[in-house]
């Protein structure tokens, strides 16, 4: 299911820009996951760059739900060819109406200064039971989706047992990947946008059953940081710094299993319940 939606058509048409046209999974309530989104927006701009060079960060905005039963359309713009970074600008549309738009920075595999945040000390997946409650529908299609999940405070999709600011929950996709390391960047990026919501409802007391919960993404950025497999178990640490007006801030770092930190997140999401609207 994963590899179809990242399996892009190239149409051949090319002006100023490249056109790919993808196709989504089904998805609670019909919109279109907005990770699979941003993970179709990577995969089309790499296939503008040279393979020799790896995304190394994202900056989008979600402008408008997507439609899981439409096609979308990735209109890719090459705005710069450096000697080390490209620049990609990437829409994506449905029926001519843009639904995220975003530019993407590669840069060519370089020696430098390195350091990073240590790991969280968390007990591994094998430690943390799946999640399992029974909340309708949409858990199904969650438990059927690419990404196994184990929360390592407990979920909230039906209740908030620990009311804090951040979170920790192993993830990892179920089918097992080529080694390409742009596949696994482009993988990546789907990963990011599953659970970065979280602190913010966690915060505040919500779970995701709360009647009348309205929430959505608004923006996105990702900065990948080192090669890391996503097939294999990833410890995904996302807080939430504030939350105010209808909108929530939320931060994350991922890392993998060895502890090194593969990547980090940004994204500030609305999320409205009918005490404040």
């Amino acid at each position: 299911m994963l590899m179809g939606v990242l399996d892009l058509e190239h149409t051949g048409a090319r002006t100023h820009e490249d056109i790919f046209i993808g196709r989504s999974h089904p998805m609670p309530g019909g919109r279109i996951f907005g990770g699979q989104v941003v993970a179709q927006c990577v995969t089309a701009a790499m296939k503008t760059v040279d393979e020799e060079r790896l995304p190394h960060s994202l900056h989008g905005y979600f402008l408008r739900p997507g439609d899981v039963t439409k096609p979308t359309t990735f209109a890719v713009e090459r705005i710069h060819d450096g000697r080390s970074f490209s620049r990609r600008r990437i829409q994506a549309y449905q029926e001519g109406v843009p639904i995220f738009s975003g530019i993407t920075s590669f840069q060519d595999v370089d020696p430098g200064m390195t350091h990073q945040m240590p790991m969280p000390d968390v007990p591994g997946p094998e430690d943390v039971p799946s999640y399992k409650r029974d909340v309708g529908g949409a858990a199904k299609l969650l438990r059927a989706n690419p990404i196994e999940a184990r929360y390592v405070d407990g979920d909230i999709f039906a209740s908030v047992d620990t009311q804090q600011p951040h979170q920790a929950v192993w993830v990892r996709i179920r089918d097992v990947l080529d080694d390409d390391p742009a596949l696994h960047r482009a993988v990546l990026a789907y990963v990011s946008d599953f659970t970065i919501q979280e602190p913010t409802l966690r915060a505040n007391g919500y779970p995701w059953r709360t009647k009348d919960l309205r929430s959505a993404s608004l923006d996105h950025a990702i900065w990948w940081h080192r090669y890391a497999r996503v097939d294999e178990w990833l410890l995904y640490v996302t807080e939430s710094p504030t939350s105010q007006g209808g909108r929530g801030m939320n931060v994350g770092r991922i890392y993998s299993r060895s502890g090194d930190l593969v990547a980090s997140v940004a994204q500030e999401t609305m999320a409205r319940t009918p005490t404040f609207t």
